[in-house]
């Protein structure tokens, strides 16, 4: 009897460690949102696979094709710049200058391969400063 109470222990002890460490390793590659180019650049191990980056469409970057909805640009952190190139429906705020997110993979040949592009809203939602209501005994 004790011998099978030792067994259900460690039995229980391992699926808790798995699940665990299986919990962990979600949320620490869940946590980052997108990276910068700068920091992709120099992260050699997030190379090759698909990730989502975040910087600034360089001036005078942007090619446009429209007979296959194709667009080439680069993407500029503070000290490097990616090429990248896109195919589908470009989002009305995209120009440049602005804050994209583009989520895909880095190829072989250094273009990243966008499968998704998303442009950020440059500006601050904040609620219009409205008079203070007087209350009905006039303070």
């Amino acid at each position: 009897m004790r011998h099978m109470k030792i067994k259900l222990g460690v039995g229980a002890a391992v699926v808790l460690l798995a699940v665990g460490f299986l919990a962990y390793a979600g949320v620490r590659k869940a946590q980052v949102y997108y990276m910068e180019v700068d920091q992709f650049l120099a992260d050699h191990d997030a190379q090759g696979q698909r990730v989502r980056l975040c910087g600034t469409v360089a001036d005078g970057s942007i090619q446009r094709n429209e007979s296959d909805l194709s667009l080439k640009f680069e993407l500029a952190g503070r000290e490097h710049r990616i090429p990248v190139h896109y195919s589908g429906q470009v989002p009305d705020l995209f120009a440049a200058g602005g804050e994209v997110v583009v989520e895909g993979t880095l190829g072989g040949d250094g273009v990243f391969e966008a499968a998704t592009l998303m442009t950020k809203c440059a500006s601050k939602y904040k609620p219009e400063d409205y008079p203070a209501k007087k209350t009905e005994t006039g303070k």
